[in-house]
């Protein structure tokens, strides 16, 4: 796939040049990072998937950025700001990676589409809304933002 490849040049890319910029920080979060796709692709090959598609690249990183988040506001509750800030430059160098999100108007617009397109009136039929949303749009979409929103229009 030659989004895919495209999406893993720009991460050895910018391993690079953190390493050239003697950037430790940046370094050793592109590490993590690629050690992430390391194991994505070797739980893809059971599937027989030689080339893992951009998309399940994305939600692995969301899920880094996701759980790097959970982090930093436990490491404040606990009074730790340095490893909260720690957690908070590693989620800045991940989300560099990723595709830019639908602002919060653009996705309440997106999400009123395919409830229209879907013709979706109950709970019953939010799989049909969130097969739309993702259809229509793809990697600029966050699920777990959409999700929540669907759910109340649909609630309504």
């Amino acid at each position: 796939m030659e989004g895919a490849m495209s999406l893993r040049e720009e991460f050895t890319k910018g391993l690079k040049a953190a390493m050239l910029a003697h950037d430790a920080a940046r370094v050793a979060t592109m590490r993590m990072v690629m050690a992430k796709l390391k194991d994505i692709d070797i739980a893809a090959r059971p599937r027989g998937v030689t080339a893992v598609p951009d998309e399940e690249i994305i939600a692995a990183l969301r899920g880094m950025v996701k759980s790097r988040h959970e982090s930093a506001a436990l490491y404040r509750q606990g009074k730790r700001e340095e490893l909260a800030a720690h957690e908070e430059a590693e989620i800045a160098v991940i989300e560099g990676f990723l595709p830019r999100q639908l602002d919060d108007a653009a996705l309440a617009a997106a999400v009123d589409a395919a409830i229209a397109a879907t013709g979706a009136a109950s709970m019953k039929e939010m799989g049909k809304v969130m097969a739309a949303l993702k259809a229509g749009h793809g990697a600029d979409l966050d699920m777990s933002r959409a999700g929540p929103l669907v759910k109340a229009k649909l609630a309504h």
